[in-house]
Formats: C-alpha cells, sequence, structure tokens
C-alpha cells in the first residue's frame, strides 16, 4: 500500500554554529571530536542517546579487539591506547602486559581467553586485548571530551541535512540509494568526482523531544555506524543484513573460574568478582536476519533477543554449577549491530589489500579472529564522493564485507575516528574540501599525537 501526507513547510531554529559537527557519539565519534577540539576546533559532538560509547557501552561488546598486529607488536595507539591508560588508572581494566603479547604458552593463552580476549583459529598467542568496564567508560568519555572542550549534545537524532544552496536532502541530486550488492570481497570500482562536482553540507537538522533543530557546521564527520549522514546526503553506499544479539553479565556466580573450566556456558570473566559477561547473548541466533536500518526488523531482534537472554539466564541457574543464585545485572540497552549501510567511498579497501601500505595510510588495525592480518586503511576510504566537507569514521567506512570483520572494531574505529578529526582541522585551516587535504601534514599530526603508522606513507 502506498499511501503518503504532504506535511506544511516548517522554519526550524538553528541553535548552535561550529567548526566541525560529529554525528553520533560511539567511539569514532567521541575520538575524532577529541582529535579536532584539540587541534584546536570549535566542536559540537551529537548523539542519540544518554552516554557516549555507542556498542562499546550500552552495547556491553566492552572488549578492545585488538591493538595488536597478532604477531606482538601494537600497531593501534593514539587516543585508543589513552583511553586504556585512563581506564587503567581507575582499576577499571584488564589487559596482558607487553611481555605477553605474542606468546604461545598454552597457559597464558588460555587464561586471558577466559577474559575474552584470545580469539579465532590457533595456533593461538596472546593478543594485546582489553577487557573493561562499561560504567567506568561512560564517565572516561564524559570526563575526556569534557577536558577537551567539546560541545555535548545528546538526545538529538540526526534527520536531516542543508546543502550550501539551501536544498535539503530530499532534493539532493543523487537520491540516496543502496549499491547493489556485488559479492563478499569485491570492490564497488567507483572512483573520486572531481573536485568541482563536490557540494557542501551548511546544516544537520535534528529531531528530539524540542522538535526539529539545526546546526550549522563548516565540516562535518559521520560516525553514526549506519551512515545515517552520508544517506541522507545522497552517498551511494552498500548495505548488510545481519544476525543482532544481545550481551548481558550476571553476577553472584560462585567460583567464576571453575564454572568456566566446567564448560557449562560460553561466557567470560569481568573485571569485577563474581561477575560474568555473556557475549552475544551467550545463547542461539534469532530465526532470521535483518536490515538494522528498519525500525520493524529491529522491533523483531528487540523483542526476540530479549526473550532469548532470559531463556539463557534460566538455562545458566538451572544447568550450570556456581550459577544457582546468580542473577541478571544488565543487558546490554542497544542491540548487538555491527553491520549495515558501508560507505562507498573514494577507495573501498577489500580483502586482497591485506598487509598493503598505502601511500595515503591514516589507520591500521590487525584482525581480531586472525594473527598476522594487518589492514592499513587509507585516508580515502573515509572520504565520499559527492560531498566536499563530509568525513566518515567508525564501523561504515569503505570497506567490503570482509575487511569490516576488522575495521568494525572498537580499537580502528578510534583510529579512524582519530584521523577524520585531525583530517577536518586540516582541511579548514587550508580552506580546502577534505578530499584536497594534504596526506603528509595529516600522517604527521597524527603521529605527533601519538598514533601509530606504518614507514611507507606520504610523510615517511
Amino acid at each position: 500500500m502506498s499511501d503518503y501526507i504532504t506535511m506544511p513547510e516548517q522554519r526550524v531554529p538553528v541553535i548552535a554554529a561550529c567548526d566541525v559537527l560529529v554525528v553520533g557519539g560511539g567511539a569514532a565519534g567521541m575520538s575524532a571530536a577529541i582529535a579536532a577540539a584539540r587541534q584546536g576546533a570549535d566542536v559540537i559532538l551529537v548523539e542519540r542517546y544518554g552516554y557516549l560509547g555507542g556498542l562499546a557501552s550500552g552495547g556491553l561488546i566492552v572488549l578492545l579487539l585488538t591493538l595488536d598486529d597478532g604477531d606482538g607488536h601494537q600497531i593501534i595507539a593514539g587516543q585508543c591506547q589513552e583511553l586504556v591508560e585512563r581506564l587503567a588508572s581507575r582499576g577499571a581494566c584488564f589487559y596482558p602486559p607487553e611481555s605477553d603479547w605474542g606468546n604461545y604458552d598454552e597457559a597464558l593463552v588460555e587464561k586471558y581467553r577466559r577474559w575474552g580476549l584470545v580469539w579465532g583459529s590457533g595456533p593461538h598467542r596472546v593478543r594485546y586485548s582489553v577487557a573493561y568496564d562499561p560504567e567506568e567508560f561512560k564517565y572516561v568519555a564524559n570526563t575526556w571530551v569534557g577536558e577537551a572542550g567539546v560541545r555535548l549534545m545528546y538526545h538529538r537524532w540526526a534527520s536531516d541535512v542543508v546543502f550550501d544552496d539551501g536544498a535539503g536532502a530530499g532534493t539532493a541530486p543523487h537520491p540516496p540509494a543502496p549499491s547493489p550488492r556485488r559479492g563478499e570481497g569485491e570492490s564497488n570500482g567507483e572512483q573520486t568526482p572531481a573536485t568541482e562536482n563536490r557540494r557542501s553540507i551548511s546544516h544537520v537538522v535534528f529531531t528530539s523531544k524540542a522538535g526539529r533543530e539545526a546546526i550549522r557546521a563548516s565540516c562535518v564527520i559521520d560516525t553514526t555506524g549506519d551512515g545515517d549522514v552520508f544517506t541522507m546526503a545522497g552517498e551511494s553506499f552498500e548495505k548488510e543484513q545481519i544476525h543482532p544479539w544481545l550481551w548481558f553479565r550476571m553476577a553472584g556466580v560462585q567460583d567464576v573460574d571453575a564454572a568456566q573450566a566446567g564448560r557449562g556456558g560460553f561466557f567470560f570473566k569481568t573485571v569485577k568478582d563474581g561477575q560474568v559477561l555473556m557475549p552475544w547473548g551467550a545463547a542461539e541466533r534469532i530465526e532470521r536476519r535483518i536490515d538494522a536500518t528498519n525500525p520493524d526488523d529491529l522491533t523483531f531482534a528487540e523483542v526476540e533477543c530479549r526473550r532469548m537472554v532470559m531463556d539463557e539466564v534460566d538455562r545458566l541457574r538451572a544447568q550450570v554449577p556456581g550459577f544457582e543464585d546468580a542473577y541478571l545485572t544488565d543487558v546490554a540497552l542497544t542491540l548487538g549491530v555491527t553491520e549495515s549501510r558501508r560507505l562507498n567511498g573514494a577507495h573501498t579497501l577489500v580483502r586482497d589489500d591485506v598487509g598493503t601500505v598505502f601511500e595515503d595510510t591514516i589507520a591500521t588495525t590487525g584482525h581480531w579472529t586472525k594473527y598476522g592480518a594487518v589492514y592499513h586503511i587509507p585516508y580515502r576510504s573515509l572520504l565520499p564522493q559527492r560531498v566536499g566537507n563530509l568525513l566518515v569514521a567508525g564501523r561504515c567506512i569503505s570497506v567490503d564485507h570482509r575487511v569490516h570483520h576488522a575495521t568494525k572494531e572498537i580499537p580502528p574505529a578510534f583510529a579512524t575516528g582519530e584521523a577524520a578529526g585531525v583530517a577536518a582541522v586540516q582541511a579548514l585551516r587550508s580552506s580546502v574540501g577534505v578530499e584536497a587535504v594534504d596526506v603528509g601534514t595529516l600522517q604527521a599530526s597524527l603521529r605527533e599525537a601519538g598514533a601509530w603508522l606504518p614507514e611507507g606513507g606520504a610523510s615517511s
């Protein structure tokens, strides 16, 4: 059934203006905002919920997988490393000491596996991965963005964009639509159009209980995870359907080590005594894949996943020694959605690019389930093709489905967010579009800020 209504024209108040507007306060968003503010920009960070971190906090995916290359060498540093240090100063995280990284010792591997820090197929070795507490993460995040001078706006949802010619998203010359899905591991092959064909976003419109409000920005960074802004702006994308989960935690477990040794369930230790983390709900998958941009699919998944969580809680209490008096402490506030839209950007990083150092590499990540698999992320994978003042960071950057399994994780999201934040300020200072940023200067700025980048880039 096709039915429509016509809404009256609406005057939307412009409530703020800034140099850099970051939309989405997950790992990539908070990293981008902090990086841009530290470069001296006036930054606004808008988040739809009432906390920062996204899946890294409210989603209870409280594992940094991983900061190393699988061979004992740290390759993600910068603000992600700073996060670890801030959490460690509060006794809020756990990770192997550097002397253990890359070690094949089976006893050590098993020790860290019980914390959720070792994954994939063997032969296993110790990874530099980190387990942490989500409430401490939220506190650290609020404090951190405040120290950086970021203006934080919670409880607003991006609902429209306006271009500098006054046109809204509905009048974009290229209406947003997913590209035909090409097989896993294949590139869409699109190239960056000429700079003169690019438009600029002047405002992003947000919807909240206060109604519709607009923020004027010189540069916008889309860290929504689902690519909401680049979709509204008419950029091309690919989209996957997935099986979502709800992670949850239980406390009151008697002798967690013994319970884990009994193999009665799939769960990890946490930084709190007697508490365990249940990844993926520690249960069966829901019956079908969902489109995480479809609210009806999300409604189905929320109801079904919560039912499955409670089924698993009941099973653990009844069947697993040590869980007799255990109780549910929290269920993730958000579904475990790790993939939906992915940008078709200036360059799509594909599986065959493993190990390739690009001239414009701005971040590097290992693979949490594979040892020695390293992807060097080019700046072009953060660049849309049509909008000249928009950058993308986090899990919706331009990569193929296989590479996404590595780049979607929290540490690389921090790394691409930091790069986007620095690049946005550099573009504004140079009065150029984001596609014309001097990559050598960008790389030098990232290294100066503590990021790890491989040799062989533009500034090497």
